[in-house]
């Protein structure tokens, strides 16, 4: 049995189903992690959208933050934006099941000594702290008052975490901290403006993965969101966002073992926005 790690799809349907012949993938018998972000901005969101599903327990998803705005966006709470490319998903006669899928997908899977999440994780978190908070955004949006929370999902505030948060801040902060976390301060203070790669750090700030401190740096943290980064592998460390979507390759990595398979672009969105 095979695992194979994938970086951010963004619709780029044609090169992850290339990846998974590539690799020889077999939902029968071998498993698969994506990342994040599996739509939008890319032509094939919504055959992502529909094979994805339909692999079943054969693939684990942790929830990105284009994800949450394609939930936002059908949900009638934010209105798309120029570059979208969610109208075939919206359209769909299965757009409610697969939303419905989506919204219950997790925002950490941890397994053994591997940790998955969209962008990031607080210097302060274990990975039991991280799979604690997740599952408290996973049971608000498997409930009653998802459409609401979805509601008052986006903003920076609070800019810091703490641990007497609570109600909508202490969500909103797990869900920025998974899906868009970059820099932040060893103290949990965090920074979502710049997009940059590591020498653009605002002062004061650091890579999320770069502080001394960090408690989850005994696990292999898989994760993707920073394509400015490109491949990034280190010892605990496995950022899998490669620019697919702006002409580079998407990447897939075989745990444990972290032979990389990889596939150029086929359809690049132009200019890249941050250099």
């Amino acid at each position: 049995m095979a695992h194979y790690a994938i970086g951010d799809l963004q619709g780029c349907h044609e090169e992850f189903v290339q990846l998974l012949s590539l690799v020889g993938f077999s939902p029968r018998e071998d498993r698969l992690w994506l990342v994040g972000d599996l739509v939008n901005r890319g032509p094939g969101s919504l055959p992502i959208l529909r094979e994805v599903k339909a692999l079943g327990d054969a693939a684990r998803v942790v929830l990105g933050n284009h994800d949450f705005h394609l939930l936002t966006v059908a949900a009638g709470i934010r209105p798309p934006h120029r570059s979208d490319t969610l109208d075939e998903v919206l359209a769909a006669p299965d757009r409610h099941d697969l939303l419905d899928w989506l919204r219950t997908r997790p925002l950490v899977v941890r397994e053994g000594e591997f940790l998955m999440v969209h962008a990031g994780l607080l210097p302060s978190w274990t990975a039991a702290h991280a799979q604690m908070l997740s599952g408290e955004v996973e049971a608000k949006l498997a409930g009653g008052d998802a459409m609401r929370f979805l509601g008052v999902l986006y903003g920076d505030e609070p800019s810091a975490w703490r641990d007497d948060l609570e109600g909508d801040d202490r969500l909103r902060a797990v869900v920025n901290v998974c899906t868009r976390l970059r820099f932040c301060t060893a103290d949990g203070r965090m920074e979502f403006r710049e997009k940059r790669g590591r020498g653009h750090a605002p002062e004061g700030f650091s890579p999320w993965f770069a502080h001394d401190t960090r408690r989850t740096a005994r696990e292999t943290v898989v994760c993707g969101h920073w394509s400015t980064l490109d491949l990034d592998l280190a010892p605990n460390l496995l950022m899998l966002d490669s620019g697919c979507l702006w002409g580079g390759t998407l990447t897939a990595v075989s745990l444990p073992d972290r032979r990389v398979y990889q596939v150029p672009s086929r359809h690049p969105v132009v200019p890249k926005p941050f250099g």
